[in-house]
């Protein structure tokens, strides 16, 4: 079970900024969402940026959970 944290997702996401793309939509997989769920910083940026699940953000950045266990990806526009 790999260990999903938010310095990782952090990281994934100053890397694309330090290459000069602009982060578009973040790809959690389902599992990976729960743990970093747990995580009290996370939480409540994502909690408090939408009523509806589907509208979710994380630093104003669209979630989308996938069906892959442990997925973590930051996709970014060109």
């Amino acid at each position: 079970m790999p260990n999903i944290h938010i310095k990782k997702l952090d990281k994934l996401i100053s890397d694309i900024v330090s290459k000069n793309k602009i982060p578009e939509k973040i790809l959690i997989g389902y599992k990976a969402y729960a743990e970093l769920m747990s995580d009290r910083k996370f939480f409540e940026e994502v909690a408090g940026s939408a009523m509806e699940p589907s509208k979710r953000k994380y630093k104003k950045i669209k979630i989308k959970v996938t069906q892959d266990d442990y997925q973590l990806e930051v996709k970014c526009s060109n």
